[in-house]
């Protein structure tokens, strides 16, 4: 059970959240090989997700986002153009920059893989008590709106999430 700790002494909730996580990486893990759209790596989707919310952005803002050095991010982008998954234009303020973009069949691809986890994710909260749920519900917002602000990334990007009720 996570702890509920005063901000202050964020060290044990930060300990839980990393197990919680580790957790939700096994349970999603399946979803980079069960999506149509085609196998993605880690890197890729965390790629994919940071050009959902900055679209257009040029290979360096796209590394300093992803904390990757230059020539990684290169050959990354290599590898998701090539799967269709990005397209990369010539800026059109400085003929010097490449952009970024995610294609469609990017957003489709991110789109399958959030349907899967959302299955997943789904299957596991139909398991706990309201009170939990609702605790949990606010506890997240928070932490997304945070870890967001922390990233430079919207607090909610590609969220197709339907409407609380209740």
């Amino acid at each position: 059970m996570l702890r509920i700790q005063h901000s202050a002494d964020s060290e044990p909730v930060a300990h839980d959240l990393c197990t919680v996580l580790e957790l939700l990486h096994i349970l999603w893990g399946r979803s980079q090989e069960a999506v149509p759209s085609g196998p993605l790596s880690p890197s890729q989707l965390r790629a994919l997700t940071v050009l959902e919310g900055h679209d257009g952005v040029n290979l360096r803002a796209l590394g300093e986002a992803l904390g990757s050095r230059p020539s990684s991010v290169s050959r990354l982008c290599d590898r998701l153009e090539a799967a269709g998954f990005v397209e990369r234009l010539p800026s059109p303020t400085s003929r010097r920059e490449i952009e970024v973009h995610l294609s469609r069949r990017g957003r489709a691809l991110l789109a399958d893989v959030r349907t899967y986890r959302g299955r997943e994710t789904q299957a596991v909260l139909q398991n706990m008590d309201p009170a939990g749920l609702a605790a949990l519900a606010e506890g997240l917002q928070a932490f997304r709106t945070a870890a967001a602000a922390r990233i430079g990334l919207p607090a909610n990007p590609g969220d197709q999430r339907p409407a609380r009720t209740g």
